[in-house]
């Protein structure tokens, strides 16, 4: 790929548009929105969710059926997913049908009238979505770590919310947190596709560009004051499952690709990354053990998961640190830095090759940057890091009592 790949539009309302055009007869389009579960009123929690659920479920001139059915019996495909700071809407479809689609969009996401009927039901589904969550040890520890980790402060809060505010939901409230957060400075149209670009401007124009300009003038609330906690739960499960981290860099900082790197070499989804190694291969501790970093507007995360045995709980939490320090004080070597580099910048090209996955990828990167960088400017940037730099962040981020501790037994 190269800089002209991107093609970029910004309409009078402060609506963006990305596009990169592919030889495909398969297009993706997606609306990428600045607001998630952390912009959330204590009162609303979960609500960001709610309504990513409830958007599908009727507008102005169609019923919950014929919005699925518009892209669906074309073979395309409609869906969503909302995040800690944003909420995304998108679809996969045949090339010939982009105005369909983004007329489609157009109409869901301006128009959608959140009918009382269709909430009483979406509310069941979503109380169902959470006692499948609680159901999952290996998945819940994840929100509650986050608990732990923030604890106080609205990204702590969990994104599907509680059974008591999900059923106080009603239509004033979804519009009142659609107009208080959905901001068209902060909302990214991003397209993969075949697709002449000043045919799609016309489009986006014709669809979006009729919408009033309502612009962000309040940041988030920051997350600062971080104080390391450690708690332990019964639970009545086979394994125990630990997890482990700290605090790390926000999406701005220059050592997040650093950060992105040390993680890949710890625990990411290699099989033969430290951890993996260390407490699967060497000791048949664990059948799944990784490690994870989020970077969010004002903070990040780091995060060690693994599940084993109660009996080998504190020796695979010994191991784990083991491999921390060696991180903070043994420098790689050439040979070991070029083949972590390697299948780092190994990843990124393989996941550009599902262009739905792209398509969401350079629009987020718009939404937050207001650029893309190409693959060749990614790949750049993961060749110029020094083993002092993983040394540097290790020392930053692996540190032990900076490390908070959530353990289910």
């Amino acid at each position: 790929m190269v800089e002209t790949d991107f093609l970029t539009h910004i309409l009078s309302n402060g609506i963006r548009l990305i596009h990169m055009p592919v030889d495909s007869s398969v297009g993706h389009l997606g609306i990428l929105i600045n607001t998630g579960s952390r912009d959330e009123e204590v009162d609303e929690h979960g609500l960001a969710h709610f309504i990513e659920h409830s958007i599908f479920k009727g507008t102005k001139k169609r019923k919950a059926y014929h919005i699925l059915s518009r892209i669906e019996d074309v073979g395309g495909e409609l869906n969503a997913y909302t995040t800690k700071e944003e909420t995304t809407l998108y679809c996969t479809f045949l090339s010939e049908f982009y105005e369909r689609t983004a007329e489609l969009l157009s109409d869901i996401l301006f128009n959608s009238t959140y009918p009382e009927k269709e909430l009483k039901r979406e509310k069941e589904v979503v109380l169902e979505e959470i006692n499948s969550y609680k159901d999952s040890p290996s998945e819940l520890i994840y929100d509650e770590f986050e608990e732990l980790i923030f604890d106080g402060h609205p990204i702590a809060r969990n994104i599907l919310g509680n059974p008591l505010n999900i059923s106080s939901f009603n239509r004033d409230a979804i519009l009142r947190f659609i107009g208080n957060n959905y901001h068209t400075d902060q909302i990214v149209i991003s397209s993969v596709g075949n697709m002449d670009f000043n045919s799609l401007i016309k489009l986006i124009e014709k669809y979006f560009g009729k919408a009033e300009a309502n612009l962000r003038h309040n940041g988030r609330k920051r997350f600062e004051n971080y104080v390391p906690g450690s708690r332990v739960e019964e639970k009545d499960t086979f394994q125990s499952h630990c997890m482990l981290g700290n605090i790390a860099y926000d999406v701005m900082h220059p050592k997040r690709i650093t950060m992105v790197l040390l993680n890949s070499i710890l625990g990411g989804q290699a099989m033969n990354s430290r951890l993996n190694m260390a407490l699967r291969e060497r000791k048949g501790m664990a059948y799944n053990v990784e490690s994870g970093y989020t970077a969010y507007t004002d903070t990040g995360l780091f995060n060690v998961y693994f599940g084993t045995d109660r009996e080998n709980l504190d020796k695979a939490i010994a191991l784990v640190y083991k491999e921390f320090k060696l991180l903070r004080e043994k420098k790689l070597g050439v040979l070991q830095l070029s083949k972590a580099q390697k299948q780092l910048m190994g990843q990124i090209a393989i996941s550009t090759e599902n262009r739905e996955d792209l398509m969401l990828s350079i629009g987020k990167s718009y939404l937050l940057f207001n650029k893309v960088d190409t693959v060749q400017t990614i790949f750049k940037k993961i060749e110029a890091i020094m083993p002092l730099d993983l040394m540097e962040v290790a020392n930053e981020i692996l540190v032990d009592n900076q490390m908070s501790t959530l353990v289910y037994k």
